[in-house]
């Protein structure tokens, strides 16, 4: 089978640069096109001597993604939220996988996104790593093994430039606690505490978020009881296992039929069929 043919959406960014780095390196992908927002420094460079690779790629960084997109099979997207639905929707008209890293969405912008995969093949997850997904599973396990007298908090720290915060993988972790409890996240968590807040009130999910240097994730998902308490954690020390995740994300979906997917589904830890 021929490589898969994939653009980069913002591809000067942490996450861009090292999306090209892997698509470099790995086998079955080919980088097409890479595109940044209008006014950025890198339009016009050769998208390998931007991201350090000492090379020419022969694709030069643009700021016309709808063009970009007319010639590629796939687009993997870090950037923000409404660049990113704007970007699925591009994927729905042209019927490309669309592998999306991207946070921080807001319910009408879930809903879009949604629509986008009724004729687009996406993948969505808050982390494209395969820890982070294994870790996801043991949480859900974790919740509906223990009662309530276990208090769930979960803490993350990130980079001092991240800019959604709880971050998509506490998210994504909250939501697996909460799944294996069978309850809402969204009615059920704590995303702030300040000032006299009171006792902690049973069934909910807490969260606390850490910000600084040049951390690149580390996430850690408490379960405390009476007298002892269970953690569990992940942390990612090299952007990489992201990059390659959502490659392997790319190259999974391209086989696949439209739909919402998750990295649970390309890892095989979903329910789903």
């Amino acid at each position: 089978m021929a490589d898969m043919k994939l653009v980069v959406v913002g591809a000067s960014g942490r996450m861009g640069k090292a999306i090209i780095h892997a698509i470099h390196s790995m086998d079955g992908v080919i980088l097409k096109a890479a595109v940044d927002q209008k006014g950025a420094a890198c339009i016009g460079q050769d998208a390998g001597l931007m991201v350090g690779l000492n090379e020419k790629l022969g694709v030069m960084v643009s700021d016309d993604p709808l063009t970009a997109f007319l010639d590629v099979d796939g687009v993997i997207d870090f950037t923000a939220p409404a660049a990113t639905v704007q970007f699925a929707e591009y994927a729905a008209q042209m019927r490309l996988v669309h592998v999306i890293g991207t946070t921080g969405f807001s319910k009408q912008e879930e809903e879009k996104i949604t629509a986008a995969a009724r004729h687009a093949r996406i993948i969505k997850s808050g982390n494209m790593s395969l820890g982070v997904n294994l870790l996801s599973l043991l949480v859900q396990k974790a919740a509906k093994a223990l009662d309530e007298e276990f208090d769930i908090e979960v803490l993350e720290m990130h980079h001092k430039h991240k800019v959604d915060a709880p971050s998509g993988t506490a998210l994504l972790l909250g939501e697996a606690a909460a799944r294996g409890r069978n309850i809402d996240l969204h009615e059920n968590s704590v995303r702030v505490r300040d000032g006299v807040t009171g006792a902690r009130e049973n069934g909910k999910i807490g969260f606390a978020t850490l910000r600084g240097g040049s951390v690149v994730g580390s996430h850690s998902i408490l379960f405390a009881g009476e007298g002892e308490r269970l953690e569990l954690s992940h942390i990612a020390e090299d952007r990489s296992i992201f990059s390659r995740g959502a490659i392997k994300a790319a190259l999974w979906g391209f086989e696949k039929k439209p739909g919402l997917y998750s990295m649970a589904d390309v890892l095989g830890l979903s329910d789903k069929e």
